[in-house]
């Protein structure tokens, strides 16, 4: 039974040896497929002619793959001529692959113009919007030169399918520009204003200080003549209460003498105490230590025996899995064995096993 494709009929399996195998024995099928794909004319600004090129490429594609998949089946079949099948398949895709790009090219032709024309319209657009962005800390000149470039932006068929958006963007950015520009200039009509006030404050406050300077000198020759008076009454009273001073500090000193000595023979006796305490502490802790020196040595031991048993398991796991793999492939048992022996002993240059 003869298989197909929707474009070709794939050659018999009596003749298929052959015309894997002799050169150019496929190009009659590359001509099958060219002739019904190749030769119509497809508008590209209709979607159902796009959608029909790239159908009609995707059949050569298929098409392709039903004859690589009958190529390598021979190949797998006839051993004996891998190289010449191969050969074939390779021409074989190149040539398909080559006459797929021809097929679709027009519609790869139109996505790349299709694209750019995108592009430039989204860039046109984010232009006429940046102009409205970060507009807190311009000037007034700033933003009527932008309004002046936003406004000069022409809007009409030349957009295409972005006009309405476009529309929208220059609308949007005009008037986020004409409120930045009706505040800017309030704003800046309100600091000439306070730069007046600012002013008229300042002369005021020259005066102010002039006249505070003259009433603080007639205020301080009548403090000084005071405090004159008030400090020769402070030295009589001070010569008094150092009188006093010095007789009860001599007091105070023979009681806080007293009470230094009853603390010092306090603080003999506890430290005393605390040294006995350490002793004790240090003891336990050293026991303690030795404790648990024994306990992690006797964990370390343990945990390296089980490192040690879990890496022969996983060696063993992965020499199995080699020596599954050597007589899946055709190796006799014993000759695999002895090869995967060999190689984890080291003994075949450039080959090991990955653990």
């Amino acid at each position: 039974m003869t298989e197909s494709t929707e474009l070709i009929e794939l050659p018999a399996q009596e003749t298929a040896l052959e015309t894997f195998t002799t050169p150019g024995g496929l190009d009659s099928y590359v001509k099958q497929v060219r002739e019904k794909v190749c030769g119509t004319v497809y508008d590209m600004s209709k979607r159902k002619d796009r959608e029909a090129c790239a159908a009609d490429a995707y059949k050569v594609t298929r098409t392709k793959t039903g004859v690589e998949k009958m190529g390598a089946a021979l190949s797998a079949e006839y051993k004996e001529v891998p190289k010449k099948i191969d050969t074939q398949r390779r021409d074989w895709n190149t040539k398909m692959d080559a006459l797929r790009d021809e097929v679709r090219k027009p519609l790869t032709d139109w996505e790349e113009a299709e694209a750019k024309r995108v592009e430039i319209h989204r860039a046109a657009l984010e232009n006429m919007a940046g102009q409205a962005r970060e507009v807190g800390g311009l000037d007034v000149e700033t933003l009527r030169q932008r309004i002046v470039t936003v406004e000069s932006a022409v809007i009409g068929e030349s957009w295409e399918d972005f006009e309405a958006e476009a529309h929208r963007v220059k609308a949007k950015a005009l008037e986020i520009l004409n409120a930045a520009l009706t505040e800017r200039q309030k704003y800046e009509a309100e600091q000439a204003e306070l730069a007046e006030l600012r002013r008229k404050q300042a002369e005021q406050e020259q005066k102010d200080r002039e006249a505070e300077i003259a009433q603080q000198a007639a205020d301080k020759a009548r403090a000084d003549a005071e405090a004159k008076a008030q400090a020769e009454r402070d030295a009589a009273a001070k010569r008094e209460a150092d009188a006093k001073a010095a007789q009860t500090k001599a007091e105070q000193d023979a009681k806080d003498a007293a009470e230094r000595q009853r603390r010092a023979e306090e603080q003999a006796e506890a430290e005393r105490l605390a040294s006995v305490a350490r002793a004790e502490q240090a003891a336990e802790a050293a026991r303690q230590a030795e404790i648990k020196r024994q306990a992690d040595a006797k964990a370390a031991e343990e945990a390296e025996q089980r490192s040690r048993e879990a890496d022969i398991a996983h060696k063993a796991s992965i020499n199995n899995a080699a020596l599954a793999a050597f007589i899946k492939n055709g190796l006799p048992d014993a000759c695999a064995k002895q090869a995967v022996i060999l190689i984890a002993k080291g003994l075949i240059p450039a080959i090991r096993i990955q653990y």
